[in-house]
Formats: C-alpha cells, structure tokens, sequence
C-alpha cells in the first residue's frame, strides 16, 4: 500500500519535473552547444572541439578573476559565519524585542543587489559620502574610486552589510530549536557560558553552518550587480570577478564560444563545491 501511494506521489509532482527538467536542460545544451562551435553568424559556424575550453583556461585575466573570486569567498566566509554566530548568540531569545530584532535583520536581505551597489556608491563617497568622508577626516587616505584596494574592501565591507543578517538568522533559528533541556542540564553541572557554547550550542549548529557556508559560498561566487554598479570592475581589474568577466565576454565582446565554455566551467566549480558540502551534510546526518 505505502509503496503504491508513493508511486502516485511521483506521478503527482511528474508535470513539475518535465517543465523543471525542460526549462533547465535546454538551455544548458545550447551552452554547450556554443561552447564547441565558432559562431560567425546564424548560418554561419564551425566545430572547434574543446579549442575553446582550452583558451579559457589559459586565459590570464580569466585567470586572475578566478583568484580574485576565490579570495573575496573566502573572506566573506572568514567574516560573517563568525559574526552572524556571535549576533545570533547576542540576540533575545524572548520578549518583544526578538520580533524587533528579526524585522531589522531582515530589511538588507530585501534590499534589491542593484539598490545596495548604489546605496554604498553614495555612502563611501570621499567626497560626500558619510563613510568616505568619516574615513578621510581621522586620517585615511580612502578613496574607493582610485586605490584598488580601497575599492576591494569596499565590495567585501558592503557584502557582509548586505549578507551576514542571513547567517545570523540561520543560526538564531538553530539556536531556537535547542531543547530547554541541554541548558538545564548545563547549569546544574555549573558550565560555563564558554562550556555551553562548545559542548552545546556549536554541535547542534553543525548542520546550520554547513548550509550557511554553502549559501554563502555559492552567492558570493556568483556576485555580480553590486560590484558592478559601486566600482564597475575597477580600478583596473582588482574588483573584477567572474560573473562580470563572463557578462564583458558574452553581451560586451559578443563572443559566444568563449563565454559558453567559461560559463560551464564557472558551473562547474560551483556544482563540485556544492556536491562537496552536500557529501558533508549527508555524513553528519548519519554520524548523528
């Protein structure tokens, strides 16, 4: 009986999967599609094999996006899953002020990633901008328009504004669902606030901060509009990260074979280290 109730539940959610399956694989093979042909036209194209995988790869401004992206990743990673562990542990667990404090954290999450490039553009501003000109006045030489990495820490200092309040919601919702239980227990053993965080708090939050760390990753990965629109890659190419190299290739060069190769492997980097976190979260749920 379960097993044919189970058969129906698929035949229910089949339509889903076929316009979910279709919408997806289409337009993939039409990537990789491009990504094996030189395109000259609409009547007009020839087999290159991998010729253009191979130039992507040994591309050096590729390249070194590639090692821009990979450094600004990890240190959005280094920042706020230690900050967003520290604001949900500083957060009311009851009263009036949590559904404050929720509502608050949430407004940057609803703030659309085109707006937050123009908010910072206005607010680093050396000139008018009050953090520019705050910077400036105690003795920084800030200028996010000409030093490159002024501009660096602008993007990563506006990212962590943006999307740490999703990693200290994240928590605060596993911290939540920590049974009273654990921490009655702690205070008759007389544990320590540090004791509890260790032995308590933090493996129960395993799980959270894996899907926060992979959601994390995969967003900054991919972070395109809001160094776009606050430096525009520069200066030079020190805020130049991959999806904006890729959008220069395809809509700007209108080179279609190139960027269909660089976008599957862009894919695939993503996809190995999901599937890598995924392995992760499958292991600590069985150890658990």
């Amino acid at each position: 009986m379960e097993k044919r109730e189970y058969q129906w539940a698929w035949l229910m959610v089949l339509p889903v999967v076929l316009v979910v399956a279709f919408s997806a694989i289409m337009p993939l093979m039409t990537v990789v599609n491009y990504s094996l042909q030189d395109i000259f036209g609409p009547n007009s194209r020839f087999f290159v094999g991998t010729d253009w995988f191979t130039e992507v790869l040994r591309d050096p401004a590729l390249q070194g996006a590639l090692v821009r992206q990979f450094i600004f990743s990890t240190a959005v990673l280094l920042i706020q899953i230690p900050l967003g562990v520290g604001l949900a542990l500083c957060m009311p667990k009851k009263g009036p002020w949590v559904s404050v404090s929720l509502v608050l954290l949430a407004l940057p999450l609803l703030v659309p990633w085109n707006v937050v490039g123009t908010i910072w553009q206005v607010f680093a501003r050396p000139d008018v901008g009050f953090a520019g000109v705050l910077l400036n006045s105690i003795g920084f030489d800030y200028n996010y328009t000409g030093d490159s990495l002024d501009a660096w820490l602008t993007v990563l200092v506006m990212d962590v504004w943006h999307w740490t309040s999703l990693v200290i919601l994240l928590c605060y919702a596993g911290l939540q669902a920590i049974p009273d239980a654990f921490y009655q227990a702690a205070r008759i053993d007389g544990a320590s606030r540090w004791a509890v965080f260790r032995f308590i708090e933090l493996p129960k939050l395993k799980g959270v901060l894996l899907i926060a760390v992979l959601l994390r990753f995969i967003f900054s990965f991919r972070i395109y509009a809001e160094p776009f629109v606050l430096t525009g890659g520069g200066p030079g190419n020190s805020t130049t990260f991959l999806s904006q190299s890729l959008a220069t290739m395809a809509v700007g060069q209108f080179d279609l074979g190139p960027a269909a190769a660089f976008s599957l492997v862009y894919f695939l980097i993503i996809l190995l280290f999901s599937y890598v976190f995924y392995l992760t979260i499958l292991n600590m749920d069985r150890e658990g």
